[in-house]
């Protein structure tokens, strides 16, 4: 048997002569145990929002856009870009056109961004499963309305009577002294609105993309191509496919790239999450060092006993090395424990409810098994430096 470990296991659970020792040792399980659990739950629920937002921009944005690097429109119907369409591994291709308009709606008004996309697009992503009222129809003169735009125009699916009005800049030289010749104007019936964000939902109007070009005075013009990939396919590999096939001309962008900042900052925020919890369990772990000095002043006839029968500084320090590291493994795992089972009641029972307003109604939740790994890799690394400080320290002390 181990020595160190069978003296540093009764030195924890025996009854100590002064119970105050008892009390802090249960103090310090506690602390970490709270810290750990704190962590778990934590960043189990950023997981679970950031995923949140990563679903919803996933459903707008394509898994790979293919913009030009020069001028705003360029031409589909090209070698390089029709050739695409011949690679492995592609689901959906929709044509895109984008360009800012006029909005207007009897007394409201307001400015947005038209998107035009072919029939592919509602296919594509699953952005019909954002659309909160009526429906994603964009047939005829049906568009579908962002929600911030739809409370700014006081206009939705349920107004089938009142179209809404929106203008454009007709393209080239307009010789007239009346403004309104230099606009185009298509009248829209929102068949329905869509939620996303504040920023998206205040910005975004979508239309088929025939109407996009009779607005805008294109023909066959687009501003982007959007495409979907298949299921289980290496998606860094088309990407380059596509990128090698249409040259330095074009921009071929994966989701991550389209919102470089967005993912960035998740990851950021996350990061800065875990390092402020890990100084509180720092600060939690303090206890660690008291229960552990205490230990070690009651336990000074102990050590004098063990050093006089040959026991060197290095075994002893390992005793009370390890009954810190007992310490510091029982509150971390019952702090897993107890974390993955508050995240689990969550997930199933739905406990914490947000606020109206939200697309989802209880607090998202989303387990990693790397949370769990870094999560007890730092409580360990932390629990060793507050023994392994007073152990040090101490046994030199009581040795010398």
């Amino acid at each position: 048997m181990n020595l160190p470990f069978f003296i540093a296991k009764r030195y924890l659970i025996s009854k100590k002569s002064h119970n105050a020792i008892n009390i802090i040792s249960g103090i310090s399980v506690l602390g970490v145990c709270i810290g750990t659990m704190a962590l778990i739950i934590v960043l189990s629920a950023f997981n679970g929002l950031s995923e949140l937002v990563r679903s919803l921009y996933n459903s707008f944005d394509a898994e790979i856009s293919i913009t030009a690097k020069q001028g705003k429109t360029f031409e589909p119907n090209s070698n390089e870009i029709q050739s695409i369409k011949k690679i492995e591994g592609l689901a959906y291709y929709s044509e895109i056109i984008e360009g800012n308009a006029l909005l207007k709606y009897e007394d409201q008004q307001c400015l947005a961004t038209i998107k035009g996309v072919s029939y592919d697009y509602k296919k594509m992503n699953g952005f019909d499963t954002l659309v909160g009222e009526g429906n994603f129809n964009l047939e005829k003169n049906n568009v579908l309305i962002g929600k911030g735009i739809s409370y700014i125009l006081q206009s939705g699916p349920n107004n089938l009577f009142t179209p809404i009005s929106v203008y454009a800049p007709k393209r080239g030289n307009i010789n007239s002294i009346n403004p309104e010749d230099g606009l185009n104007e298509l009248k829209v019936y929102p068949s329905g609105t869509f939620s996303i964000n504040d920023e998206l939902d205040s910005k975004y109007v979508f239309m088929s993309i025939a109407k996009a070009r009779e607005l805008f005075d294109y023909t066959t013009e687009v501003t982007s191509i959007e495409i979907s990939l298949k299921p289980g396919v290496d998606k860094a590999n088309i990407q380059q496919q596509i990128a090698s096939l249409l040259g330095n001309k074009f921009e071929v962008k994966n989701r991550e790239q389209q919102n470089a900042l967005l993912y960035k900052t998740l990851k950021t925020e996350k990061l800065w999450t875990f390092l402020i919890l890990v100084f509180i369990l720092i600060i939690g772990t303090f206890n660690v060092v008291g229960s552990l000095t205490m230990l070690i002043i009651e336990k000074k006839k102990d050590i004098t006993i063990l050093h006089d029968m040959g026991a060197d500084i290095q075994l002893i320090r390992k005793i009370f090395l390890i009954e810190g590291m007992l310490i510091t493994f029982i509150g971390a795992a019952a702090g897993l424990i107890l974390g993955t089972l508050i995240c689990w009641l969550q997930i199933k029972f739905s406990l914490v409810h947000l606020s109206e307003g939200w697309l989802v109604d209880a607090y998202p939740i989303q387990m990693l098994a790397s949370d769990f790994i870094s999560v007890l890799a730092v409580v360990l690394f932390i629990g060793f430096f507050a023994a392994w400080y007073p152990v040090r320290i101490f046994t030199k002390k009581h040795l010398i």
